[in-house]
């Protein structure tokens, strides 16, 4: 641990460094400490948190700038939520504030606001879905080999889903599997709807050779329906903040945060050391399991909507982003969010 003097040392430099973005100085730490101490002690203090690891000094001045080791430890022992200016809350309530027909639609626009707001990329993750019912279901052919499924719940979601079917399934051995899932499925929610389930059903009311291949399709459309929705906004952001220049890499950058299953993996908070002592948990560049991340920080925070479960919303942008910002953001639109939602949700009640 550090002294106190220490710790307003390092949390003066990270300060100053993410606003300016330059190396910073012990006449520059001076003037912006809440004590007064001299020049000299500034420089000694300075060298024990560079002997630490804290701090590194850069090739081009003789200012510090936080290392990665400055910054975990400033996000664990340091870090304070800052209030956002009132216009900002202001413009996440009136962007909320509007009429939606779908959770995903507000999920959506989640992750939009956020990225707006930031200049960041920014995901948002819909709460689980197992809860709710299947209220409707039908298949809409597109061509002879082209079916578009689609899947109604009890919270007003719409579920489609393009399938390409296999030569030998025809025609009326989908009717078979529609009406299976009105007779049998409407009613149920997609909790009880289990493989098990599906498997009896598919033997008992559709039969013949194909069952297998039809009970796979239903399996899908299910297994969609439930799986959270992750939406991300701001991607082009990704270039402001990156040191790549090599054109495979930042295609590489582009297809990785596209990747809906490695993101929600690194959004999961229980990959997260809880030991920070706000709901928001940071994840430096160095901490991330790939290097085309290595200039960047991910911020994560869950959102509770009681019944109907948890869900996500994210930030990465770069190491030197202003956390308390940040972090005072998240956790004011996390709140907005489950709000919005829960409003939302009883409307169905």
């Amino acid at each position: 641990m550090l002294t106190e003097r220490q710790e307003l040392i390092l949390k003066t430099i990270i300060q100053d460094f993410t606003k300016k973005h330059e190396p910073v100085g012990s006449k520059t730490v001076m003037s912006q400490l809440p004590i007064k101490v001299s020049s000299a002690t500034i420089r000694n203090e300075m060298a024990v948190l560079e002997d630490k690891g804290l701090i590194e000094k850069t090739h081009s001045s003789s200012g510090r700038v936080p290392s990665s080791d400055g910054y975990r430890y400033y996000l664990d022992h340091l870090v304070e939520p800052l209030q956002l200016p009132e216009a900002v809350y202001q413009k996440i309530v009136y962007q909320l504030d509007r009429p939606f027909h779908q959770v995903n639609e507000i999920v959506q626009e989640a992750a939009k606001i956020l990225s707006d707001l930031t200049n960041y990329t920014a995901f948002a993750e819909g709460p689980e879905s197992y809860d709710v019912m299947v209220t409707g279901f039908r298949i809409v052919p597109l061509s002879r080999r082209q079916i578009m499924a689609i899947l109604v719940t009890s919270d007003g979601n719409i579920q489609n889903q393009i399938y390409a079917l296999p030569h030998h399934i025809h025609g009326d051995e989908i009717e078979k599997a529609v009406r299976m899932i009105n007779d049998e499925l409407v009613g149920k929610t997609l909790k009880q709807i289990t493989p098990t389930l599906l498997k009896k059903l598919s033997l008992q009311q559709i039969g013949g050779e194909h069952a297998s291949d039809l009970l796979s399709l239903v399996q899908d459309v299910i297994k969609d329906a439930a799986s959270e929705q992750m939406y991300v906004d701001g991607q082009i952001n990704l270039l402001n903040n990156s040191s790549l220049n090599n054109v495979k890499d930042i295609r590489s950058l582009y297809e990785l945060v596209g990747h809906d299953d490695l993101m929600s993996s690194l959004m999961d908070s229980s990959s997260f050391d809880d030991s920070g002592s706000y709901p928001i948990k940071v994840r430096l560049g160095s901490e991330l399991p790939n290097d085309l991340l290595k200039d960047y920080s991910l911020l994560t925070a869950e959102y509770n909507v009681g019944e109907h479960g948890k869900g996500t919303i994210a930030l990465l942008g770069p190491t030197n982003m202003p956390y308390s910002e940040m972090i005072g953001l998240l956790e004011y639109f996390r709140n907005e969010l489950a709000k919005k939602l829960m409003d939302y949700y009883g409307r169905f009640q």
